[in-house]
């Protein structure tokens, strides 16, 4: 397992290369294509939240010019509330607070998703298929900067689809 490391293994994440000895090229796929995922998911997530902002917006724009004493109906955990509008305007503008509040946080916890997601792809030397532009000078870069010894194509870096 130690064959080729000639130090104690006490810093896996900053080797010369940046490549712990201990992950193989599936595990480095696998881990980015999670991380992807997860970022996916945040992005969808915020849109959604977008969407019910700017819902939230429409009706509180629309109540805003009607009189306060109007009945209206307001969606409650599933149960149909009949209210007044002078109750459900703070409510409703309360929720939109709190929405637009979490969104911020997506957004701030997505960009420091991207954030290590770009690192990692600099340290296990990601390229993705779409950036076959640049293909004909990276490998001797990545094989200048990695410097892995063994000259092998391995170890130039991982190609996701």
């Amino acid at each position: 397992m130690a064959a080729n490391s000639s130090s104690t293994g006490s810093k896996p994440s900053n080797s010369a290369g940046g490549k712990p000895s201990g992950i193989s090229a599936e595990q480095v796929v696998a881990t980015f294509q999670r991380m992807r995922q997860e970022q996916r998911n945040m992005a969808s997530k915020s849109a959604d939240l977008e969407m019910d902002i700017n819902e939230h917006s429409l009706v509180i724009d629309t109540l805003r010019e009607v009189d306060p004493s109007r009945k209206c109906f307001r969606l409650v955990g599933g149960v149909l509330v009949e209210r007044t509008v002078k109750e459900v305007l703070p409510a409703l503008e309360t929720n939109k607070e709190q929405i637009t509040k979490l969104n911020d946080s997506i957004n701030t916890r997505m960009q420091a998703k991207g954030r290590e997601l770009t690192e990692y792809r600099e340290r296990y030397n990601i390229r993705l298929m779409g950036e076959g532009e640049g293909e004909a000078q990276g490998p001797s870069a990545g094989s200048s900067r990695d410097s892995e010894g063994g000259g092998s194509k391995g170890g130039a870096g991982v190609l996701v689809s």
